[in-house]
C-alpha cells in the first residue's frame, strides 16, 4: 500500500521523504525488517524504538514512524512524525491489512484469571456447530484447524492485524481472543472491531507494570469502551464498576448473586464439575471435564457470550461438554500408587487459592503444593501466595518459577516471608525439577500434589534466555502414572 493511503486519516508531519513509498509490512523488531518495511519507533515500558532506528535502516526499512527526532537518517528513507506512535501503529496496521476485524465477529476476553479457558470453551461451542473460527491467546493461535505458536497473550498490533488478515482469507466467521491488560494499556488492541467483550474477574496481578490496582482495573475497562456488548461476572468485586463505566450494553453471569445467566446446584469432583445452567425459565444440566468452581465461572462466561450471539442453548451446552479442557489448566494425572498430581497455571494469589480450595473439596489425605513466583514481576504477591499455599496445604515446596534476571534464592526469600510463621511444614528447593520429584516421592495413596505456576509452558526463563522445561513432562517422568 502507498504510504499516503496508509496515512489518509492520520494527523502527521512529513519530516522527509516520499509519501508515494510502497509499504508492505509494518515492523517493530529490526530483526523482522523485510523489503518495503515501515519501522515503527514506538515506545514500550522496556524499550524505546527510536534507539533501534539506525538498525532498522541498515536492515532495509524504507520508512520510519517516529515520535521524537531521529538523527542521521538517509535521504532515501521516509520519516513520518506522529504524537503517539503506539496508537498510530495499531491504526495503520489495521488499514494495511484492510480492517480485517470488520469481516467477522470478534470476541475479546479480559480478566486476571480464566481468559484462556474461556476462549477455548467459546471456540469449542462455535466449532461444534460448524463455524469457521479463529483463536488468539496465551498458549497458541488458531486459524480454523491450523495451530500457530503463541508469542504473547495478545500480539503487538502489526502481528495481531496480520493474524486477523489471515483469518479473513481463511473465511473465519468468529474469532475469540484474550485481551491482556498490557495489550490494552499499550494500544495493541486499538482499532479492533470487538462485538463482545467478556470480563472474567479482577484480582492482584501485574502491579509491577500498572503500579496500582486502580490503574490495572482502568486498563481492563478499555475493552468495554471498544465493544458493542459486554459480558460481566456479577460475583466479582469489580462488576459494578465495569457495568457502570462501560460504553456498551451488558449482561451478567454468576453463581452467588442474581444474574442473567446463572450456575446452580454445583457438584465438584477430581475429574470434573456438574451444574445447572439457568437462563430465565430455561434450565439445562451441564457436565464439565475440568474441576473447580472457577471452571463453572469460565463455562458461564462462554455460555453467556454465545447466548448473546444468538446461538441455541442446547447447541451451546453440547459444545461446552465436548471440550476436553486446556493444557496446563487443572490438568490431572493419577499415579499407580493412588495419589493425584495436578499441573495448573495458577500464578496469582486468587488463582492459587481457587485451585487449592477445589483440591481441598476432594483430597482424601495430604495436599502437597509446589509453587514459586516469577522474577522481575510483582514482588508484593510473593508472601501473599505463600500464605495462601500454607492455609490450604499439608506441606509446601517453594521453588523457582521463571526467575528471569533475579537471583532465585532471593525470590524464595521473599516468598518464604509468607509461610515462615505458619504451622505448615515446607522446604526450599530452587531447582524446579528436583522440587517436583521430591513432591511426587513424598506422595502416598489419597494425596494430591499441586504443581502450580507454569501450566502449559514448556520453558523456563533464566536470565534473559530460555531453557526447555515442562511441569507436565516432569510429572510423567517421575509420577508412575496410570494415565
Amino acid at each position: 500500500m502507498i504510504l499516503k493511503e496508509l496515512l489518509k486519516d492520520v494527523d502527521y508531519e512529513l519530516v522527509q521523504g516520499n509519501l508515494n513509498t510502497n509499504i508492505e509490512t509494518i515492523e517493530f523488531d529490526t530483526r523482522s525488517i523485510k523489503e518495503n518495511s515501515l519501522f515503527t519507533c514506538m515506545k514500550r515500558p522496556d524499550s524505546d524504538g527510536h534507539a533501534y532506528a539506525q538498525n532498522a535502516i541498515k536492515n532495509g526499512a524504507v520508512a520510519l514512524l517516529i515520535e521524537d527526532e531521529v538523527a542521521n537518517v538517509p535521504e532515501n528513507v521516509t520519516v513520518i512524525k506522529v504524537r503517539n506512535a503506539r496508537m498510530m501503529t495499531a491504526y495503520i496496521s489495521s488499514v494495511l491489512y484492510g480492517s480485517p476485524t470488520e469481516s467477522f465477529k470478534l470476541l475479546g476476553v479480559t480478566g486476571t484469571n480464566g481468559k484462556t479457558t474461556t476462549t477455548f470453551l467459546i471456540e469449542s461451542i462455535l466449532k461444534n456447530i460448524g463455524f469457521k473460527t479463529g483463536l488468539i491467546g496465551t498458549i497458541e493461535y488458531h486459524i480454523n484447524d491450523e495451530v500457530i505458536t503463541s508469542k504473547n497473550t495478545t500480539p503487538f498490533a502489526p502481528e495481531l492485524q496480520k493474524l486477523f488478515h489471515d483469518m479473513k482469507k481463511s473465511k473465519v466467521e468468529y474469532a475469540v481472543m484474550e485481551v491482556s491488560s498490557h495489550a490494552l494499556e499499550l494500544n495493541r488492541a486499538d482499532f479492533c472491531d470487538f462485538d463482545i467483550g467478556i470480563f472474567t474477574n479482577l484480582t492482584q496481578d501485574h502491579l509491577d507494570f500498572h503500579m496500582t490496582f486502580e490503574n490495572y482495573r482502568n486498563s481492563k475497562l478499555k475493552l468495554f469502551k471498544m465493544c458493542k456488548h459486554g459480558i460481566i461476572n456479577i460475583d466479582d468485586n469489580s462488576a459494578e464498576y465495569f457495568i457502570k463505566n462501560s460504553a456498551c450494553d451488558t449482561i451478567t453471569y454468576g453463581i452467588d448473586k442474581n444474574a442473567d445467566i446463572m450456575g446452580k446446584d454445583i457438584e465438584i469432583s477430581l475429574l470434573g464439575a456438574n451444574f445447572t445452567l439457568v437462563i430465565g425459565n430455561t434450565e439445562r444440566r451441564v457436565k464439565l471435564k475440568t474441576s473447580g468452581k472457577f471452571s463453572v465461572y469460565n463455562a458461564l462466561a462462554a455460555i453467556a457470550s454465545c447466548y448473546k450471539l444468538g446461538i441455541d442453548i442446547d447447541k451451546i451446552v453440547e459444545g461446552i461438554e465436548l471440550s476436553d479442557g486446556v493444557p496446563g489448566r487443572f490438568q490431572t494425572f493419577v499415579s499407580k500408587s493412588g495419589y493425584s498430581a495436578i499441573v495448573d497455571y495458577a500464578h496469582t494469589p486468587d488463582g492459587l487459592e481457587n485451585v487449592l480450595k477445589t483440591i481441598k473439596q476432594f483430597a482424601k489425605a495430604k495436599v502437597i503444593t509446589v509453587f514459586g513466583c516469577g522474577g522481575d514481576r510483582d514482588k508484593t504477591k510473593r508472601p501473599i501466595m505463600a500464605k495462601i499455599a500454607a492455609e490450604y496445604s499439608t506441606y509446601c515446596i517453594l521453588t523457582s518459577d521463571n526467575p528471569r534476571t533475579e537471583d532465585p534464592e532471593k525470590i524464595l526469600d521473599d516468598v518464604e516471608i509468607g509461610i515462615r510463621d505458619t504451622n505448615v511444614s515446607y522446604a526450599r528447593i530452587a531447582d524446579r525439577k528436583e522440587a517436583i520429584k521430591r513432591a511426587l516421592d513424598l506422595a502416598n495413596a489419597g494425596d494430591v500434589v499441586l504443581i502450580a505456576g507454569k501450566g502449559h509452558e514448556d520453558y523456563q526463563i533464566l536470565g534473559t534466555g530460555k531453557i526447555h522445561f515442562s511441569d507436565v513432562e516432569e510429572v510423567k517422568r517421575y509420577g508412575h502414572l496410570c494415565n
